[in-house]
């Protein structure tokens, strides 16, 4: 009996599951029945592909009947990229490609009614995901051949048509076919958004030494961090120079964010892969599915993944919707966020720094010195500002400061210039390489995702050190989650001085970077 079996990949989020597409065309009653949980549009690709089939001057077996089977059954599966495993599978049931040709390889892509292919997202993960299961080759729009071929050790055939598909199946001469259009929601305009970033530099910034070490304390450990302050303090500033300091990203982080990347439809594959840390500063108007995650129909990435290895800035953050407030408790304290539905549940990663600002009032001329208070709120404004930054979300943030507004004498105190981005990266690389040695082998990386009962057991501080942490602890000015923050800050603080444990003096340090206390002038001494 004619039966033949293509393989693609559905996408649930980040996770991809090897689809099994088996036809079987046999005598019956003439028409074609798509089983296996497949949405609309799948189930409007029998007519995509007949048509494809049929303009591409290849055989259709009108007389038979069809049935296609998406395997695993249970599985939802959506997605018009379906198509050209459908369409394939169908032509090697019915003789015209060979069956054996179709092992340990993955079929890609969208079809149009004349047979040529469209561009589709998330090819990266889709590969990666195929390459896991053993999958060898891989077939794919011509324009996505570059962001499939990151996948190492892996075999790209970027194809224009379907034509083109069936004739390297047979080895056959391939023919011509028009070049494929790029994903229809490229970047169409040349903007200076993260050009604009890499012109700015920390030693532009005067008389704001505090937060400038807060800083290089969150980039060196992936800490979440507050900064609050009057307007014109220096809060955006700071976070905009953030991504300067940042070492470039690991192989495996590349990856990870470009497929991340891949899968909102935002990854530019002339480009290569993403090598530098992301920025994303949304409008505190954004809503939740935009910030988390979600949307109708497939689950896209918001932008806290979209931030993955790199800096969320969430600028005037009491704006920002209560719903989007709380939907951030679990990125920032598990690196990743779970967006369930009825039918599915899809996990995302969202491993990186959530940089918080807001000003003390809706104003943000409120300065707790009457004599530079030129605040017009009423109490009851500026308490309900305040309270829309919640104890739990709080309490999830490593690093809190306050940034007092610029006075003359403190730019006039810099007794030297300011350090460059460049020369404050340098220090954050040596430091996320000591935690890169002590972690080898671990599921985390930076001491900001390291678990707090692991910390204990293994990396645990010292007696004095430990004393400190449990005197705030039980005094009720630290909550657990807050010592195991103080602990993970320590580390950080030993591994920017080059110590191999944190002692008194740095846990110290990171008590008062966790409660928003000013620095003591010899904490903020860098080892050159």
């Amino acid at each position: 009996m004619p039966f033949a079996t293509a393989h693609t990949v559905s996408l649930h989020g980040a996770v991809g599951h090897l689809i099994d597409v088996q036809t079987d065309v046999s005598p019956g009653q003439v028409g074609v029945t798509v089983v296996g949980r497949a949405d609309t549009t799948i189930n409007e690709a029998r007519d995509r592909c007949r048509m494809a089939i049929i303009n591409s001057h290849l055989d259709w077996p009108a007389t038979r009947r069809i049935t296609i089977l998406l395997s695993p059954a249970d599985l939802l599966k959506r997605g018009t990229h379906f198509d050209l495993a459908v369409a394939v599978s169908v032509l090697a049931a019915a003789g015209t490609v060979p069956a054996a040709s179709l092992a340990d390889t993955a079929l890609v892509g969208e079809l149009t009614l004349d047979g040529n292919l469209r561009s589709v997202s998330g090819v990266l993960p889709m590969v990666l995901a195929a390459a896991e299961r053993g999958i060898r080759a891989v077939f794919v729009p011509e324009p996505q051949a570059t962001e499939a071929a990151m996948v190492p050790d892996m075999s790209v055939i970027g194809v224009r048509s379907l034509a083109q598909v069936v004739a390297i199946l047979r080895d056959e001469e391939v023919p011509y076919a028009e070049p494929v259009a790029p994903l229809s929601g490229a970047r169409l305009l040349a903007w200076r958004g993260q050009e604009r970033l890499e012109e700015l530099d920390l030693a532009d910034l005067l008389g704001v030494d505090d937060a400038r070490y807060a800083v290089e304390v969150a980039a060196a450990g992936g800490h979440h961090l507050l900064l609050s302050g009057p307007k014109g303090s220096g809060k955006t500033s700071l976070a905009e120079r953030v991504p300067g300091i940042l070492p470039d990203l690991t192989p495996d982080e590349s990856l990870e964010l470009s497929a991340i990347s891949s899968l909102a439809g935002t990854l530019d594959p002339a480009a290569g892969m993403l090598t530098r840390p992301p920025f994303a500063a949304p409008h505190h108007d954004a809503s939740k599915a935009s910030i988390v995650g979600g949307g109708s129909g497939a689950v896209r990435p918001g932008e806290v993944s979209r931030a993955h290895g790199g800096v969320l800035f969430l600028d005037e953050f009491p704006l920002f919707r209560s719903d989007v407030i709380e939907a951030l408790r679990q990125p920032l304290e598990s690196g990743d966020v779970t967006i369930a539905r009825r039918d599915e549940s899809v996990t995302l990663p969202a491993r990186g720094m959530v940089v918080l600002a807001c000003n003390p009032c809706p104003c943000g001329d409120y300065s707790g010195d009457v004599r530079f208070n030129r605040c017009t709120c009423r109490e009851v404004q500026r308490r309900d500002y305040r309270n829309k930054v919640t104890g739990p979300v709080a309490d999830r943030v490593d690093i809190v400061r306050h940034l007092p507004p610029l006075r003359r004498h403190d730019a006039l105190a810099d007794t030297e210039a300011p350090e460059s981005s460049a020369q404050v990266r340098q220090r954050v690389t040596a430091a996320r390489a000591r935690q890169a040695e002590r972690y080898d082998g671990e599921s985390w990386r930076l001491n900001g995702h390291a678990p707090g009962p692991v910390l204990r057991e293994r990396w645990p501080l010292t007696k004095a050190g430990q004393r400190a942490v449990d005197e705030q602890l039980y005094d009720g000015r630290l909550s657990r989650r807050g010592a195991t923050r103080v602990h993970r800050l320590s580390w950080t603080v030993a591994d920017l001085r080059r110590l191999d444990r944190p002692g008194l003096d740095e846990v110290e340090t990171a008590l008062r970077l966790r409660t928003g206390e000013p620095l003591l002038l010899q904490m903020l001494e860098r080892v050159s």
